[in-house]
């Protein structure tokens, strides 16, 4: 199962309505790199067990942001205001938009 470092973006926005286990599990492996083996022998469950619930967390995950598109928002809000901070501008109005739309 190849690595989507969005699904940690998303766990940083959206893991408080996760169980506990499951933004354990999905943090080990998304935040901090370990393998589903190295997660399952941690853990004293199988590895399919880990890779099951990591795929459900996922799938929540990506629900939820296509719900709320908090997630999309946040990340966009960075961008520019990197491009403000990097530019000197004035704050973008597509900035201004998105915050109200948060």
């Amino acid at each position: 199962m190849p690595k989507d470092l969005y699904v940690s973006a998303l766990l940083d926005v959206y893991g408080a309505f996760l169980s506990e286990k499951q933004r354990t599990l999905a943090g080990y492996y998304y935040n901090e790199d370990l393998s589903l083996s190295e997660i399952a022998e941690n853990e004293g469950i199988t590895r399919q067990g880990v890779n099951d619930l990591i795929k459900r967390t996922e799938a929540e995950l990506r629900g939820w942001e296509d719900e709320c598109h908090y997630c999309e928002r946040i990340l966009r809000l960075k961008e520019l205001a990197e491009q403000s901070r990097n530019s000197a501008q004035t704050v973008p109005a597509e900035m201004l938009d998105l915050i109200e739309k948060l």
